[in-house]
């Protein structure tokens, strides 16, 4: 797909969305960016979108409730004109042991890295069908396309990962006679989150077989990748350094 005066909306607008979004427009895409709390960061990747020569659009959303997803997407859809992409980057990601892991906690996670998945590419597909195709693209996890859990404390996000990686496959089914392609990235160890200490840096490291993290720009390329090609649908891309053949 040529991406140049194409648009995209990006769920989940900090850190490595900001990297892709910044990308996109590079790349010469009009790019929406939304976000829950994360208000600071989201501008703050709009300016370098702008700074690229593209409109950019910044919407705040709510995507544990099931009316904000249809909202985002056509919210974006409206200010941009069009809508070409959608990247499903918005997750929960937390450590919660299983006697703490009521309905609530599982409701809080599935509902936004799984749910408002479906939601928004619902919301997302005439948009695309209008422009006579387009690309979805999902974000699982490593550990979740790896085939079996590996650390405890995640039931509800290995589960909703795993379902990411169906809905993935399920959707480029339904939608390739639309030209819609549709597939997930997969993203081990890209940054380090917030907090993690010299010792867990060293051991992640020590963990993946590439001996490194990644950074954010593999992800950039894989997504780059993606939508550009025309001939790859129902794919999941681990991008972890060789983190599963460990």
């Amino acid at each position: 797909m040529n991406l140049n005066g194409r648009a995209a909306l990006i769920t989940g607008g900090k850190r490595i969305g900001a990297a892709v979004a910044i990308d996109l427009a590079r790349r010469g895409m009009d790019v929406a960016l939304c976000y829950n709390r994360s208000r600071d960061e989201a501008e703050e990747a709009a300016v370098d979108v702008r700074a690229a020569g593209r409109r950019v659009s910044v919407i705040q959303a709510d995507l544990s409730r099931p009316t904000e997803c249809s909202r985002l997407v056509n919210d974006a859809a409206v200010s941009l004109g069009r809508l070409d992409v959608l990247l499903n980057m918005a997750s929960v990601y937390r450590s919660v042991p299983l006697d703490d892991a009521d309905d609530a906690v599982w409701n809080s996670v599935l509902d936004v890295d799984l749910r408002a998945a479906f939601l928004c590419a619902r919301a997302a597909v005439p948009h695309l069908r209008a422009g006579r195709g387009g690309r979805i693209i999902n974000f699982s996890d490593w550990i979740a396309a790896s085939g079996r859990p590996r650390y405890k404390g995640y039931v509800p996000y290995y589960v909703a990962k795993r379902g990411v990686i169906g809905l993935t496959e399920a959707l480029a089914l339904e939608l390739a006679s639309d030209q819609i392609l549709v597939n997930a990235i997969a993203p081990g160890p890209i940054l380090e989150p917030p907090g993690t200490t010299a010792e867990e840096h060293k051991a992640v490291e020590n963990s993946t077989p590439l001996g490194r993290w990644g950074g954010e720009h593999e992800i950039v390329k894989a997504v780059a990748f993606l939508l550009e090609s025309d001939f790859v649908t129902g794919e999941t891309i681990r991008i972890d350094g060789g983190r599963h053949v460990s």
